[in-house]
């Protein structure tokens, strides 16, 4: 995998040391920012650039635009250790997990009250391995179900467990036997607008994977949440959506359209339109083959601008967190989820390695950087999680 340090992330005033976190008593280091929140008005709801003409698989923009560009509105947190998933709960809290501790957070109140919700002991921290995604069940009123993609000493594998006022329950399997490895492990969950958990996965470091159909490496899976394969899948016996992926680290969709960003080698990142049963290339193609067996990206980065990992839609855009790039990219899309056209850069070197991105129910974007990674140069108040209006 690529590597390269990360420039330090500026001095923020006011850290403040949380205490009352549960089960692990006040250990934990993890900070919040008193600030004043920007109330300027967010966004409404996103409703689609409007466009349906981009042309696809184009080269991404380097340019900074400088109209409409994201603002810092406050740091949510400091001081976390490499976070990983992020998801919110119907009340607006934030679920967080780490992915070398394996904790698993919530980040209370308008304050952001950060709270050790509890550990996921099976998780086995090495390289790109740990505890990663969380998503929050779309029953969660009536189930309080957290779902997590866990790596383990045998596999990764989905695993659920029920959130009891502030504290995670025990841990149940949901699917197992996907890939693991010191490298490309997947790792996002989404639900769909079917109700569907939607998985990302890496080849593990083996390419072969990822058109081998009897593999889970390098795929994006479609399964209900009991772990089965979600009806209308390709072939219905199978738990795979699409293939042919190096190592996915994104999902977002637009309208009933699924989008995921995805790691390169050497050439090209990518931002690709999902549609199932389709081979994306890896490993016989990288960025775009033109080449009528595979389904060619939506948008390429030279690796060095990207290494693309969380991906979110807000205000009508899709927005990347990049990790060797250290910037925040926006793509515009139509509203439908057609087509991307043209990718901005923001933040460029400001905050180091971005990695997840996710739209906060109030509108906003919650970016977390990933300084602490191993890859990065992190500062005193690294990691964070930054509050940003698109």
């Amino acid at each position: 995998m690529r590597r390269r340090p990360a420039l330090l992330a500026g001095t923020l005033l006011g850290a403040v040391l949380l205490g009352g976190c549960l089960e692990e008593g006040n250990s934990t280091d993890v900070r919040i920012i008193e600030t004043t929140p920007d109330t300027t008005p967010l966004p409404a709801t996103p409703t689609g650039s409007g466009s349906d003409s981009p042309s696809p698989s184009a080269t991404a923009s380097t340019s900074t635009a400088p109209a409409r560009a994201p603002r810092l509105l406050e740091t949510v947190a400091t001081g976390l250790e490499v976070p990983w998933g992020l998801d919110f709960l119907p009340d607006g809290d934030a679920v967080v997990t780490e992915r070398d501790s394996g904790r698993v957070l919530l980040l209370r109140g308008e304050q952001h009250r950060v709270v050790v919700a509890g550990t996921v002991e099976e998780r086995v921290a090495q390289g790109e391995a740990g505890l990663l995604g969380v998503a929050v069940s779309p029953d969660f009123e009536d189930d309080r179900m957290l779902y997590l993609y866990v790596s383990t000493a045998e596999d990764n594998r989905v695993v659920r467990a029920r959130l009891r006022g502030m504290r995670l329950g025990e841990t149940e399997p949901v699917l197992t036997g996907i890939p693991n490895g010191f490298i490309h492990d997947g790792g996002r969950l989404l639900f769909g607008p079917d109700g569907h958990l939607y998985v990302s996965t890496g080849d593990a470091g083996e390419p072969s994977r990822a058109p081998d159909p009897d593999s889970l490496g390098g795929k994006i899976l479609r399964i209900t949440t009991d772990g089965e394969p979600a009806p209308g899948n390709p072939r219905p016996e199978s738990p795979v959506f699409s293939s042919g992926h190096r190592n996915v680290q994104g999902l977002a969709f637009v309208g009933d359209r699924l989008w995921a960003s995805e790691f390169g080698d050497s050439t090209a990142d990518e931002l690709n339109r999902i549609d199932g049963g389709e081979d994306h290339g890896w490993p016989a193609v990288e960025g775009v083959g033109e080449q009528d067996a595979y389904v060619d990206p939506q948008v390429t980065w030279p690796t060095g601008e990207a290494s693309p990992s969380g991906l979110a839609l807000a205000g009508g855009h899709l927005w990347l967190g990049a990790l060797q790039g250290e910037r925040l990219w926006r793509v515009e899309v139509d509203d439908q989820g057609r087509r991307a056209g043209e990718a901005t850069a923001y933040l460029v070197g400001e905050h180091g390695r971005l990695r997840t991105v996710a739209e906060a129910p109030d509108g906003s974007l919650w970016v977390t950087t990933s300084n602490r990674d191993g890859r990065g140069s992190p500062g005193a108040e690294d990691d964070k999680i930054l509050r940003i209006r698109p």
